[in-house]
């Protein structure tokens, strides 16, 4: 590995580098770097360079521009608070954290991913929210043997056709997301469901999901639908599931998509007629607010949600909020514990991570208590086993908040 980590710099810059500067610390988008310094804008990672004996470089591609940023500053501010609550050390070593801006753009990703193995020599990769991104480094993942675990993208692919001896999953894959709610929205809502979803590939295979496991359990879906992304009128798909005969709609959406559906299907009146029920991401904690009294009522399945009451949950959201100043996100949880898992897969290395097979071999056995229940990974699908929760959101006080009814214990993607 080079000795120095070289990023979006001015020219001024690299020459300091190359004039011996040995302790200088790249900068991220925001936050602080490893020393503790304030950073700059518009640089592309963050480090704290030190000779290549002592240090492991942990590469991360997240989305810090265009529809996704919110999601990948969220994924990068999980990563970074478990690495300052480590002193920025896993092995004996000190860790280095070198961002990249992925844009959510898959050929922009992949010139990323080069610049990281081959100018920054980077040891592992985490980050990736766009399942697009996550397929198209695949091949060059495998090809060099690199570590990969995706913090976020869910497509089912990733780990089953597509699935490499170095890519590993810690977030969620489509099938967890729909089809944990799939019985429950049988036995608990009615036997006649109407689909919306987003349509590209997530929004599709999360209903998918979905719809095997309602129709499995007995239940009949009666229509489906499937709006553009970004989309600022559902006028004309609400109009075609009003004239449904169903007890309930099953919908995803994500982002703007959902707090503009979840309104919209308030204000034409459905709400009063059928059940709203989802994924997590359609009253997730940072859209809530922005949708309102609308969001009342809502089911959804996730993995995790601010208000789970276990210690380490707790833990997390009080030692977030001090570090940020506000309410953690899923993506946050996300990218914590990605972190966790890499620190303390490096632990267990004593810091020698130069053999990859042995990283994904320790790797593969790591487990502990997340904020998000039990952690563990299925070594055959190389897939995260959690429990999944079904969610109510209520009014509380003048703000809404998502109440836990039911817990879908170690929810296992079957990788097929």
């Amino acid at each position: 590995m080079r000795k120095f980590v070289i990023g979006v710099f001015s020219f001024a810059t690299i020459l300091i580098i190359l004039s011996g500067c040995t302790n200088s610390a790249m900068q991220d988008t925001e936050g602080t770097t490893a020393n503790g310094e304030e950073v700059t804008e518009g640089s592309s990672g963050e480090v704290n360079s030190e000779s290549s004996e002592d240090s492991i470089k942990i590469g991360a591609l997240h989305p810090f521009s265009g529809v996704y940023a919110t999601l990948g500053n969220d994924l990068s501010d999980g990563m970074k608070l478990y690495l300052d609550s480590v002193d920025w050390t896993a092995g004996g070593k000190t860790i280095e954290l070198i961002e990249e801006d992925s844009e959510a753009d898959p050929q922009n990703s992949l010139r990323r991913l080069r610049k990281l193995m081959d100018q920054d020599n980077i040891d592992i990769l985490t980050g990736v929210v766009s399942t697009a991104v996550a397929y198209a480094i695949r091949d060059e993942l495998d090809a060099n043997q690199l570590p990969f675990l995706t913090s976020h993208a869910g497509g089912d692919d990733l780990t089953r056709s597509e699935r490499s001896d170095y890519i590993w999953r810690s977030s969620f894959s489509s099938w967890q997301v729909g089809n944990a709610m799939g019985e429950w929205a049988y036995e608990n809502i009615g036997d006649k469901m109407f689909i919306a979803a987003a349509d590209y590939a997530f929004g599709r295979e999360v209903s998918a999901s979905f719809k095997d496991a309602y129709t499995e359990a007995g239940g009949e879906i009666i229509g489906e639908v499937y709006p553009p992304l970004e989309n600022n009128d559902y006028a004309s798909y609400l109009t075609t599931i009003a004239d449904a005969d169903a007890d309930g709609v099953y919908a995803f959406f994500a982002g703007s998509d959902a707090v503009r559906f979840v309104q919209q299907f308030h204000e034409y009146g459905l709400h009063e007629n059928f059940e709203l029920l989802g994924s997590g991401w359609l009253v997730s904690e940072d859209l809530r607010e922005s949708i309102g009294e609308a969001a009342e009522g809502v089911y959804a399945a996730s993995f995790w949600d601010y208000n789970l009451e276990n210690e380490e949950n707790i833990a997390f959201r009080e030692a977030y909020e001090e570090a940020y100043d506000r309410r953690p996100t899923i993506e946050a949880l996300e990218g914590y514990d990605a972190t966790r898992i890499l620190v303390e897969t490096i632990e267990e290395l004593n810091g020698d991570v130069s053999d990859p097979d042995k990283v994904i071999e320790v790797m593969s056995q790591v487990t502990f208590d997340s904020p998000r229940g039990p952690f563990s990974f299925d070594t055959d699908t190389h897939h995260v086993i959690q429990n999944m929760y079904i969610l109510e959101t209520i009014m509380d006080g003048e703000r809404t908040e998502n109440s836990m009814i039911e817990t879908i214990e170690n929810v296992q993607d079957p990788g097929e």
